[in-house]
């Protein structure tokens, strides 16, 4: 195996500029990397290895000519399949949009380009990224690389697979309740979802539009950073974008240091229903944070435990808007036009033969959440907690820089074990999800293993609004105290692929 496949992407970056490798060499390692154990993992939908390969190509000559480049020009990435990219497949892990190739690039897939990163190609998700294990996808399930029997989180599972098992150095992701953040916890990975309207949403295909919310993923919080600076920033394109500029993430990531600060410990996130070893884990880490000079206080947010049955109320209102346009008619697949049906009689055979269980489940909750009669005591009434968990947050950043918590309240369990019991699924993204109701950023980081299975804990770093730079400060300290405590980076302990 090529060691060019374990480095991180900064470390990459100063071997291209010094003349040691070629970013040709390096994506070529990714590619075979891709071909020698996909066929296990199943990250990737797509490969595209001649478009990344030119890519690279441009990369190398631009070095050679001496012009200036991107932090991250000539490193790898996995792109999650629910944002457009020209030329390519884009199919949101749906039947739906099997055969679709858009006739453009999402503004983050153009951001890449320009940074003059290659795009290895796009990663599995669970169906329109509704899921919390990448089982959902139409195409398959992917695998945990550090145990091939467990799911890698969802619905970005491909997304951060593809970075446990070395496949690529950097990934893309979408967060509507968790789905960068759950997945980085469960393979061992660092993912971040920035402040809604940070990065733009133009050309990622709509799940919940006032919850998406699209993010870098990468093996360090350094790598996370340099990502996050390339793909954020103001997109007129996106209605909901932030005129602002990105925040200092890089400097923050570099810097790493939490003395003075004050952390907070969310009371109602912890605790009873989560697993043992990631409680330990959880609190080994704000005794760590103690001991480099922070000031731990316990938080209280009392509207959190109400968040979970909103955002399922809200998802799906959103989704069952946002998934209309999928008819038949217009684009994607049409099933059963013979010439002898009717409109209504198309529709309704495209839609359930190119719709999951999952996707159904979800519009026909929102449908009737949104009907007449019930619009004010389900969706209204979910909007109102909205507006309380908001509250909580912001009363707590009164007090506090940051919250903490555990990422997911279990580290990854077995594929099949909760795809039959939809709540059981649901409540892997309790802690989550109240970041996206308020449209905070939050950051996922390994802290460990779990004692009983051996599998990667994540932390949850969330902060206020447009303060990203703090999720990557704080996440900074923690992994340098830890990466000197295991004397080598966590994913180096995974027993299967990623260790191989």
């Amino acid at each position: 195996m090529s060691e060019l496949i374990r480095m991180n992407a900064s470390d990459l970056v100063d071997a291209m500029n010094s003349g040691e490798v070629s970013s040709v060499e390096i994506t070529q390692a990714h590619l075979d990397r891709i071909a020698a154990v996909d066929g296990d993992v199943h990250a990737f939908l797509h490969v595209d290895a001649a478009g990344a390969l030119a890519a690279a190509a441009d990369v190398d000559a631009k070095r050679s000519a001496g012009q200036t480049q991107s932090a991250l020009a000539g490193v790898p990435l996995g792109l999650k399949d629910i944002l457009a990219s020209k030329g390519q497949p884009t199919t949101c892990g749906s039947k739906m949009l099997e055969n679709w190739i858009p006739p453009y690039d999402a503004t983050v897939v153009s951001k890449l380009r320009q940074a003059g990163i290659p795009i290895l190609g796009k990663t599995n998700m669970d169906e329109f990224a509704m899921g919390s294990s990448t089982e959902h996808s139409a195409y398959g399930p992917t695998h945990n690389p550090w145990a091939l029997d467990r799911i890698p989180g969802g619905s970005g599972g491909g997304s951060a697979a593809c970075l446990a098992a070395f496949e690529a150095p950097l990934a893309i992701g979408s967060d509507t309740g968790g789905s960068i953040r759950q997945p980085a916890s469960v393979t061992g990975t660092v993912g971040v979802k920035p402040t809604y309207g940070g990065v733009s949403r133009y050309g990622a295909v709509a799940l919940a539009s006032s919850l998406d919310q699209i993010g870098p993923c990468a093996r360090t919080v350094l790598d996370t950073a340099l990502l996050h600076s390339v793909i954020g920033g103001y997109d007129p394109m996106d209605s909901t974008s932030i005129n602002s500029p990105v925040p200092a993430v890089v400097e923050a990531a570099r810097r790493g240091d939490v003395k003075g600060m004050k952390i907070g410990v969310v009371r109602e996130l912890g605790g009873d229903g989560y697993q043992a070893g990631v409680q330990t884990r959880f609190d080994e880490t704000v005794a760590l944070l103690q001991g480099l000079g922070a000031e731990i206080v316990e938080v209280s947010c009392p509207n959190f435990p109400h968040a979970l049955a909103a955002y399922y109320l809200i998802l799906p209102s959103e989704c069952s808007s946002n998934l209309a346009k999928f008819d038949g008619i217009r684009f994607g697949l049409r099933v059963g036009d013979d010439g002898t049906k009717s409109v209504e009689q198309v529709m309704s055979e495209t839609r359930a033969a190119g719709f999951g269980d999952e996707v159904i489940r979800r519009i026909m909750l929102g449908t009737y959440a949104l009907s007449a009669g019930y619009y004010d005591a389900y969706y209204g009434q979910a909007q109102k907690v909205r507006t309380l968990i908001a509250q909580d947050f912001n009363r707590a950043f009164e007090q506090v820089d940051v919250l903490i918590s555990p990422t997911a309240p279990t580290t990854a369990f077995k594929i099949g074990e909760k795809l039959d019991d939809p709540v059981a699924m649901y409540l892997n993204d309790v802690a989550t999800i109240p970041v996206n109701l308020a449209g905070l950023p939050g950051m996922s980081l390994p802290i460990g293993l779990a004692d009983e299975d051996n599998l990667p804990v994540g932390l949850q770093i969330m902060a206020p609004a447009m303060a990203d730079d703090r999720l990557y400060n704080v996440g900074a300290a923690i992994e340098r105290e830890l990466l000197n405590k295991w004397g080598a980076p966590l994913l180096s302990k995974a027993p299967e692929l990623a260790g191989a």
